[in-house]
């Protein structure tokens, strides 16, 4: 059995970390632990987690930065954010549901995978909102890149680097971000009746419009009734989301409707049931369905994401809505993961990037779960690796491969 190593403090986390490359002891890196299930799953002999280092360090609403300890849970930071009408702008997934996990996502966590939702394609994934961290390497030593604000560029590759590095590369303690204003009203959009290729030249549209859509996804008619909190007419369901001002999402919704009314029937959903609807495709609602049938996050070009899932589906049993304008795939597939299928076909249509995010443990220990990398950024990647975790005890089985 794993130790379990929870540290009340930053020093007796690098205490930990030092003691465990000294005995070249692995660790699996984990805040929350709500993402158990991603990647290769390789017994490390201890479990690193950081929900003993939480709290909000520093939070001016007038900056729009907010500094907390890796392990404060995210529900803490948006309770903090309301209260002076500001978001988190990348909306990030609860990966509870869908994985069949329990815990509370933190802060450090959300960062460390890059998680972020349905307004990502237009405001930046978590790690364009990341300013700084503070963070222990693989040598027990407490470093700091970045800063508290965005001229400080002050080690701001290394602050990249680290967002969406699973852990791999060193153990968060602090995070320092911006925030965006709430938006005051939104109000979603929907399309009825087109099919895949139908809606995606519908988007498009959309997308060239001077509306500022936020959200742009597609739900065809096989996952369109498992959105059971929110209220969507029949057929597949093409839906827009447009945010801010009460008076400025009246006037945009008008010209997008005007602009896209002979493509299909239009109907429209209030700020609830905005909210509730793209609450329930960010967390993916569809497929949190109790079982551990393969899930794949596809991304790929917004205009050929529809050629994949035509393709696949010639070739296997598949499901799949889209988001991000059709470049975000999420497809389930109705028995084996079909990795090689998956890839094989998605650069055959231009590329892209698959991550197996759900699989049972037998799939996923044959299964590259991560993109497989080119030889040279493979070699890139492992340099990196050797200079921070030199010992190589975070989190393995997290490494994309070749």
């Amino acid at each position: 059995m794993s130790l379990l190593l929870v540290p009340t403090c930053e020093d007796e986390a690098a205490d930990m970390i030092r003691a465990a490359a000294e005995a070249k002891r692995s660790l699996a890196i984990s805040g929350g632990n709500t993402r158990s299930g991603f990647g290769q799953q390789v017994e490390a002999q201890g479990v690193l987690r950081s929900p003993g280092l939480s709290g909000i360090v520093a939070y001016d609403p007038a900056e729009m930065v907010l500094t907390a300890r890796a392990g404060t849970p995210v529900a803490e930071i948006d309770e903090a954010l309301a209260e002076n009408g500001q978001m988190l702008a990348f909306e990030p997934m609860d990966h509870r549901p869908v994985m069949g996990t329990s815990g509370e996502p933190t802060i450090g966590g959300i960062f460390a995978t890059n998680t972020s939702g349905p307004r990502r394609f237009v405001a930046g994934a978590a790690r364009d909102s990341l300013l700084g961290v503070r963070y222990i390497n693989g040598r027990g030593e407490v470093l700091r890149a970045g800063g508290r604000v965005m001229k400080n560029v002050t080690g701001l590759d290394l602050v990249k680097l680290l967002a969406g590095s699973f852990g791999t590369l060193g153990f968060l303690t602090e995070v320092t971000f911006r925030v965006l204003p709430r938006p005051q009203d939104q109000r979603t959009i929907i399309l009825s009746g087109l099919d895949d290729g139908e809606a995606t030249r519908a988007m498009a549209i959309a997308m060239s419009l001077s509306v500022e859509v936020s959200g742009a996804a597609h739900l065809p008619e096989s996952v369109r009734g498992r959105f059971l909190n929110a209220t969507l007419p029949d057929g597949p369901a093409t839906v827009l989301r447009l945010e801010g001002l009460a008076a400025s999402v009246a006037v945009r919704a008008e010209k997008l409707v005007a602009t896209l009314q002979s493509l299909a029937p239009i109907s429209q959903l209030d700020a609830e049931e905005s909210r509730v609807l793209w609450q329930e495709i960010r967390d993916v609602k569809p497929y949190v369905d109790g079982t551990m049938k393969p899930l794949w996050k596809v991304s790929v070009a917004p205009t050929s994401g529809f050629q994949l899932v035509a393709a696949l589906r010639l070739q296997a049993g598949i499901d799949c809505f889209y988001d991000w304008q059709g470049g975000l795939l999420w497809m389930r597939m109705e028995s084996e993961p079909e990795g090689e299928l998956v890839r094989h076909v998605m650069h055959q249509i231009g590329g892209g990037h698959a991550t197996l995010v759900r699989a049972s443990v037998d799939m996923r220990a044959t299964e590259n779960a991560y993109e497989p990398l080119p030889a040279a950024v493979l070699a890139l990647q492992a340099r990196i690796k050797s200079q921070l975790d030199p010992a190589g005890i975070f989190n393995p089985g997290k490494m994309a491969r070749g």
